[in-house]
């Protein structure tokens, strides 16, 4: 229901085995990793901003996403040497067989429109080689009809990068980051399709349940990129909650259970129609 049309281009891609970087544009925050990650028919480990790494509930949280904290300049040049361990880290999943996402901008601000490219990648990818290991390399480019909201139409374009020379000099990075550039640049595509919402019965039975959530993220995140991806993260939790209570609303006035199951059933079909 949150992402009612994911369109994949080179979908045969997902099945890609053995030691994979994939490398990505970044313009809806965690929601990119989480769409993208959950396209590949594998495990997907992530390179995160560290800043949301900042309190030790969000570090369990987003571990258990596989992500890894990856800090820029603006986050304290103390924090600065955590990153060897983050590449360090990333190089070792690739030795392993692993997939590792990074976002090569390094930086999300709602917007399709590439920002200049961090070293980060590059210097994975550096690394990875002077240990002679060779991952297959993913260029993703993803884009959104809306970046705030429910029933998102997704255009997803994987394409496999082959890399004619080794990265060994400064020069070389730059090289491979106009390449990237160049690939990303030409296949983001936004779809041009609105999402419709049906205001049917079942519309009316969501409304204040989802108003309620989505002004309480708004007030949260106000100022911030994490909209998206909080939204769908509470919505995910508190949806399956709401499903309940409607359980015990129907079970209290006297209903038969498979009257029940049939009814919330329903509801979940419908509640997908609803969305175009």
């Amino acid at each position: 229901m949150f992402c009612s049309d994911i369109n994949i281009k080179n979908k045969q891609l997902l099945q890609e085995k053995g030691p994979l970087l994939i490398i990505a544009n970044h313009p809806n925050s965690f929601l990119d990793a989480i769409i993208i990650g959950a396209q590949y028919k594998r495990r997907v480990y992530f390179l995160a901003r560290g800043d949301a790494f900042s309190k030790k509930h969000h570090r369990f949280f987003l571990g258990l996403l596989n992500m890894i904290p990856i800090y820029r300049q603006r986050e304290g040049k103390q924090n600065l040497h955590l990153n060897e361990f983050a590449f360090e880290k990333a190089i070792q999943l690739l030795k392993k067989g692993e997939a590792v996402l990074i976002f090569i901008e390094g930086i999300c601000i709602n917007s399709h429109q590439l920002q200049p490219f961090k070293k980060g990648t590059a210097r994975i990818l550096e690394g990875a080689q002077k240990k002679d290991i060779y991952p297959t390399i993913h260029i993703v480019a993803i884009a959104y009809n809306q970046l705030r909201g429910i029933g998102k139409k997704i255009n997803i374009s994987i394409h496999n990068m082959s890399m004619q020379k080794s990265i060994l000099y400064p020069k070389d990075r730059i090289e491979f980051n106009k390449s990237v550039y160049e690939i990303l640049n030409t296949n983001i595509n936004q779809p041009s399709q609105k999402t419709i919402i049906k205001k049917t019965l079942i519309y009316f039975l969501h409304q204040k349940f989802y108003k309620w959530i989505e002004k309480k993220v708004a007030d949260k995140t106000k100022g911030t990129v994490y909209y998206d991806s909080v939204l769908f993260s509470l919505l995910l939790f508190t949806y399956p909650l709401y499903l309940i209570l409607i359980f015990f609303v129907l079970y209290i006035i006297g209903l038969a259970l498979p009257i029940i199951f049939g009814i919330l059933l329903c509801i979940l079909l419908l509640s997908k129609q609803a969305i175009k």
